[in-house]
C-alpha cells in the first residue's frame, strides 16, 4: 500500500466520523463533551498532584527558600556562604513528612536487626537507647539499637548546618584541585593505607569514578580503623585469601559471623589483593549509592532518596554515628590542605512539618 492510497483511507475515514457526528443529537453532544471535559481535568489533576509529589533539586539562590515552610535553615545556609563563598548549596526536596521519616528509621518490634545503633557506652544519654531493646547488644556485641530520639537529633538538618558537621552534605564527587595528594597524605599518615603509591592510587580512584578521594580515604578509615583490621589485612576463605576493606556485607551478631560474611562476599567478587578490593569498593559504592542518588554521607546513612522507587532500608552503615565521624574527618583534610574554599557544593534535605527548634543533644 502506498502513501496515496494510506492519505485517502485517513481522508474517508474523517469525512466518514464528521457525518456520523453531525447525526448525534445536540442534546448527546452536550452531555459527551462535558464528560471528555471531566475525563480531562481529572488525568491532569493527578498529574499534578503525581508532579507536586515527585523529590526535587534546586540550587539555592539566596531567595527560594520558604522560610514559613522550612524555618531555621535559610539563616543557617547564609551563614555558611558568608564565610566560604565559593560553596554552593543544592536544596533536597524530599517531600516526606519528618515524623513518619523518624517511624521509618526507628526500630520496630518485627524486624530482626535495628537500622540504626549506637556504641555501648555512658558517653551517651540514657534515652538514646531505643526503648524495645534497652540493653540488647548487636554485631559484635558493643552496640546498642538507637532510640527516635538519637535519630532526631542525627538527622535534623538544621543540627548539621554548621562549620563543625556540614561535610554531611559535601557532594561526593571529584573537583579538580579540590583534593590533593597531600590531603590524602595527612589522613592515611600512620594508617594502613599510607604511603606515596597508595595515596596517588587513591587520588586516581576518585578521579576515574567521579568519587571525592577524600571520601574513599575516610571511609575506608572508617571502616578499618587506623591499623586496619582482618578484612584489610587479608583473611582466609575457601583456602584463598581474600580482602573487603569496605566491610561490604559485614553483618551479623558476632565478630565470627560478620568477618565470615565480609569474607564470603569478597571471595565471590574475586577480592584476593588489597588494590582488587579497593578498586572493587569503589566501583561499589558508586554503583550501589552514588547513581542511585545517595551521593553525601548523610544519605548514604539515611535512604530518604526515592529514585530508586524505595526508601529507608537502602543504607551503607548501621552506625548512627558515622556521618558525623566521617564528615568530621574529611573537613580536617580539606583544612590540612588548603582546599576547604573551593568550589564544593552541599546537599541539603528539606522535610515537612518540621519542628522549628533545633534539637538539643
Amino acid at each position: 500500500m502506498n502513501r496515496r492510497n494510506i492519505k485517502e483511507i485517513i481522508n474517508n475515514l474523517i469525512v466518514n466520523v464528521k457525518k456520523a457526528i453531525k447525526c448525534i443529537p445536540k442534546k448527546v453532544k452536550i452531555i459527551s463533551i462535558s464528560i471528555l471535559i471531566l475525563i480531562l481535568v481529572c488525568i491532569l489533576s493527578f498529574v499534578l498532584i503525581k508532579e507536586s509529589q515527585k523529590q526535587k533539586y534546586v540550587e539555592y539562590n539566596g531567595k527560594n527558600l520558604s522560610e514559613r515552610k522550612y524555618p531555621g535553615y535559610k539563616e543557617l545556609i547564609d551563614k555558611l556562604k558568608e564565610k566560604h563563598p565559593n560553596w554552593t548549596f543544592t536544596l533536597f526536596y524530599t517531600k516526606l513528612e519528618w515524623e513518619e521519616v523518624i517511624a521509618n528509621e526507628g526500630h520496630k518490634d518485627n524486624t530482626k536487626y535495628p537500622l540504626n545503633l549506637i556504641p555501648d557506652s555512658s558517653k551517651y544519654p540514657e534515652e538514646w537507647k531505643c526503648e524495645i531493646d534497652r540493653d540488647k547488644t548487636f554485631d559484635n556485641g558493643t552496640w546498642l539499637c538507637a532510640s527516635d530520639e538519637a535519630i532526631r537529633h542525627q538527622m535534623n538538618p538544621k543540627n548539621i548546618l554548621n562549620e563543625e558537621n556540614i561535610f554531611q552534605f559535601a557532594e561526593l564527587k571529584y573537583v579538580e584541585g579540590a583534593q590533593t595528594k597531600k590531603g590524602i597524605y595527612e589522613i592515611t599518615k600512620n594508617s594502613f593505607l599510607e604511603g606515596d603509591s597508595i595515596s596517588q592510587a587513591l587520588i586516581q580512584a576518585g578521579k576515574n569514578a567521579n568519587l571525592d578521594p577524600y571520601f574513599i580515604a575516610s571511609r575506608l578509615i572508617q571502616e578499618q580503623g587506623r591499623k586496619g583490621t582482618v578484612l584489610s589485612r587479608g583473611c582466609e576463605y575457601n583456602d584463598i585469601f581474600v580482602y573487603n576493606p569496605f566491610n561490604i556485607n559485614a553483618k551479623g551478631n558476632s565478630q565470627e559471623e560478620i568477618i565470615q560474611n565480609a569474607s564470603k562476599y569478597a571471595y565471590e567478587q574475586g577480592w584476593d589483593s588489597l588494590e582488587k578490593a579497593l578498586i572493587g569498593g569503589v566501583e561499589f559504592l558508586k554503583k550501589g549509592y552514588i547513581n542511585v542518588g545517595q551521593n553525601t554521607l548523610y544519605l548514604q546513612k539515611f535512604d530518604v532518596v526515592n529514585q530508586d522507587k524505595s526508601l529507608y532500608t537502602h543504607q551503607y552503615m548501621q552506625n548512627l554515628l558515622a556521618p558525623q565521624s566521617e564528615a568530621s574527618n574529611m573537613k580536617r583534610i580539606y583544612e590540612v590542605s588548603n582546599t576547604v574554599n573551593t568550589p564544593l557544593n552541599f546537599i541539603i534535605p528539606l522535610y515537612e512539618n518540621m519542628p522549628k527548634e533545633i534539637a538539643e543533644k
